[in-house]
C-alpha cells in the first residue's frame, strides 16, 4: 500500500499539481498586495481618500460596558472588503490572461497535411458518361 502511495505521489500529474497550488497561491499573496498596497491607494486618491477597506454598512452598533469591554460586537456588512475582492479578481484574470496568451503564441501550429485531391465532381463523371454514350 506504501509503495502504491510513493508511485502515486511520484507521477509527473500530482507533482504539478502541487507546483500550479503553490504558483497560485504565491500568486494570490502578490495580487494581494499589489491591490491592497498600490491599487487602492491610488483608487483612494482619485475617490478623495477613501479608504475601501474600511467601508462598511453597520446593521447594529457595538454594545460597550461601563468598564469599556465590548459586551456584543458591532454588526455590519463589509462591502469595501468585497470591492477589494472584485479588485483581486480582476487583476488575477487579466494576469492569467495575459499569461495564456503569451503561451499560446509560444505553441507551434500543427501542420496540416494537405487535404488529398477530391478527384472528379459527380457533374464531371456524369458528363464523361454522356459523351461516352454519344460516341
Amino acid at each position: 500500500m506504501l509503495k502504491e502511495f510513493k508511485e502515486f505521489i511520484m507521477t509527473g500529474n500530482v507533482i504539478d499539481l502541487a507546483v500550479a497550488v503553490l504558483l497560485a497561491g504565491a500568486m494570490g499573496l502578490v495580487v494581494s498586495g499589489f491591490t491592497n498596497d498600490i491599487m487602492m491607494p491610488i483608487v483612494g486618491h482619485f475617490t478623495g481618500g477613501v479608504d475601501f477597506s474600511e467601508l462598511k454598512v453597520v446593521l447594529s452598533e457595538a454594545v460597550v460596558a461601563a468598564d469599556g469591554t465590548v459586551t456584543t460586537p458591532e454588526n455590519a456588512i463589509l462591502w469595501g472588503k468585497w470591492v477589494n475582492a472584485i479588485i483581486n479578481l480582476i487583476i488575477v484574470g487579466f494576469v492569467l490572461f495575459m499569461i495564456v496568451k503569451a503561451y499560446n503564441k509560444t505553441k507551434k501550429p500543427k501542420e496540416e497535411a494537405p487535404a488529398p485531391d477530391p478527384g472528379p465532381s459527380e457533374v464531371d463523371l456524369l458528363k464523361e458518361i454522356r459523351d461516352a454514350l454519344k460516341k
